[in-house]
Parts: structure tokens; sequence; C-alpha cells
């Protein structure tokens, strides 16, 4: 499919620069038979007593570093771990960085280069007496760059920008759909009778960019490692054939519960990566329901919840939330997508 169907017009004031405070006072797009303007907080009342509410319960770290290579200035966002303390990097300037190249940065942290790759990636060794205390003081939290921080990620960016049910580290990007929750919102969402699983995939760097290539076929999505634990897939399955639904907290929930999922649709425990990449005409197999943020033209993410509801429905949803100032992106207001013939 040519990538400019999915291009729209966003007026830069709605592009959210810090979240709804408190977090569940977001506004909630239903996106069913019809529009429906709601809010967070009414969230119980739209699910169903038995359905499956699915969280990634990823953590993000502070993966964006800034460090001198002898007297040059040097910055690194992590956006992939290898093992242990070996990532891979995007570095500004990378043009003469070499391997064995050493960079310093704050708080007895540094990095070895290890390999030069294309397009600004690198691959690098972190180094410190405690890596992992070293980087959560001299790292900043990774914010898209539609977020703008003149100085820099502020100290409420390390809460805002994760969820209250963070608890795996490893993304570098947050699962934004989740930053909408308050522990009393999963409360009443237990409340109502809807059950809580987690499930986790580390959300990487390129997950919210615009897709550059003119057709979806010539787009290489990036891998990201994900995990549903067996108990997990056997409650879902469960659950779903007792009649009810598995609605998925964000796209990346989703995306792993689709790579798990058998062509009948039962859950599998799954360990490893995935680089499914959902654009329409695909058959969803695991997810009936959808929470999400609104995404950026022309993304990946943009692409699935078309695939999800139907690309002119979204297009419709997302002209009404322009024009009724909803708050899009990361920080931004959610919309709770239901498919052709679901009657909500």
């Amino acid at each position: 499919m040519k990538t400019s169907l999915f291009d729209f017009d966003l007026p830069r004031d709605r592009i959210a620069q810090a979240p709804a405070e408190p977090r569940d006072a977001a506004r909630l797009l239903v996106v069913g038979e019809a529009l429906a303007d709601r809010g967070m907080r009414d969230l119980p009342g739209l699910l169903r007593p038995g359905d499956a509410l699915v969280v990634n319960d990823t953590r993000v770290i502070p993966a964006r570093l800034t460090g001198r290579r002898g007297t040059a200035k040097m910055e690194i966002t992590l956006h992939r771990r290898r093992g242990g303390d070996e990532w891979l990097a995007f570095a500004r300037p990378a043009r003469r960085l070499r391997e064995g190249d050493r960079i310093e940065f704050a708080h007895g942290l540094s990095a070895e280069v290890t390999e030069k790759r294309e397009a600004g990636e690198i691959a690098l060794r972190l180094v410190a007496e405690d890596v992992d205390a070293a980087l959560e003081r001299a790292g900043a939290m990774p914010l898209p760059p539609y977020i703008e921080r003149k100085s820099g990620p502020a100290d409420t960016d390390r809460r805002d920008y994760q969820t209250v049910y963070a608890a795996h580290p490893g993304a570098v990007a947050a699962p934004t759909a989740g930053l909408h929750f308050t522990e009393a919102l999963l409360a009443a969402i237990e409340a109502a009778g809807v059950a809580l699983h987690r499930v986790t995939l580390h959300v990487g760097a390129g997950t919210f960019l615009p897709v550059k290539a003119e057709d979806t076929a010539d787009h290489r999505m990036h891998s990201e490692w994900g995990r549903v634990e067996a108990g997990t897939a056997a409650a879902l399955n469960a659950a779903r054939a007792a009649g009810g639904r598995i609605v998925a907290a964000g796209t990346t929930a989703l995306r792993l519960l689709e790579s798990a999922a058998d062509e009948d649709g039962s859950v599998r425990p799954f360990e490893g990566d995935t680089d499914i990449f959902i654009t329409p005409g695909y058959r969803f197999r695991a997810v009936d329901v959808l929470l999400t943020n609104f995404h950026l033209p022309r993304s990946t993410l943009f692409m699935l919840v078309a695939a999800f509801v139907g690309l002119d429905r979204m297009k419709a949803a997302y002209d009404h939330a322009v024009a009724e100032g909803y708050r899009f992106y990361s920080y931004g207001d959610a919309c709770l997508l239901f498919p052709a013939g679901d009657k909500a």
C-alpha cells in the first residue's frame, strides 16, 4: 500500500507536551459503530465482566546519554540491549567514531565502541562499577522529539513517562496507552469483573517514527524482545473460551499477542524477538478490543489502528479528534477501538 494513504494534517498545538493530571483525567474517544466522547475513568463501564485487559509492564530506562570522546561532545541513545552490558545505540555525531573509542559520561559511566554500523548506529559496551545504577544517574528519559524540552527531559518526566505497573527494565520508549492508568482506575476495572494480565515487550526507538518508504511493502520493522508467560497465555485462552474479549492496552501489547497467537487465535507462551508489521488486510487473531493513543501520520502505529477498524473509520475518528481538541501522541488522550460489527 502507498504510505501516503496514511498521511493527515495535524496542527502543532494538538501535540501534548505534558500528560493529563491526574493520569486518568485524559479524554477517551470511543470508536465503535459511532463515535462517542468519553473519559478514561469511563473505561470500566465500557468493558464487560469476563473481559481480559492486557498491559505491557516493560519499564523505560533513562537511555539518553551525553558524554565526551576526548574533547568532542557526544549524544548517545541506547535502543536495544544485546545482552549483559552490550547495547546497540544511535550516536551523534557518529562520523568520526571508530571501534575501540571510549566515551565518558557522568557518574562513573563510560562506553567502549565495539562496532560501527550504518546510519549513525553503533554497538557499545557500558562500563561502570554498577552499570545499571550509573545509568539511572547519568541517563535521561528518551522522550520523543515532538515533546519539546529546551533543557532536556524534566525530573517529572521520569515519573510521567512510566506506567504505574512498569516492572521489567528494557524499553527506550513508553507503552503510551498505559500512561493513562492509575492504581484507582485499575482497581475499578478489576471491580467491574475485568481481569488484568501483564506481558512484556521492550519498546524500541523506532516504534513511533514515520515510515520513509513510499510503499509499506518496502518498510523494514526493527525487532523488539517480548515475553508472554505460560500462565498468562492459558488465562487469556480461558477468558475467550468463556465468552470474554481480549482487550489490549496499547499497540505494543497487541503486537506481542498477535506474535504469540496461532492461526485459530489461541495465545501461546512466547519469548523472543518480534518484528510484526500490521497493515490493512491483516487478520487479527488474538485481540478483540484496542485501547491506544493518537498516533503520528505515516507511522506503523497509525497503519495498525487503520487495519484494526478500517482506514476510513480511523481517518474520520482523527478528524473528529482534531476538531474537538483532543491531545495527540505520547502524552495525549486515548481512543478505544472496536472492530466493525462489534456492538461494544
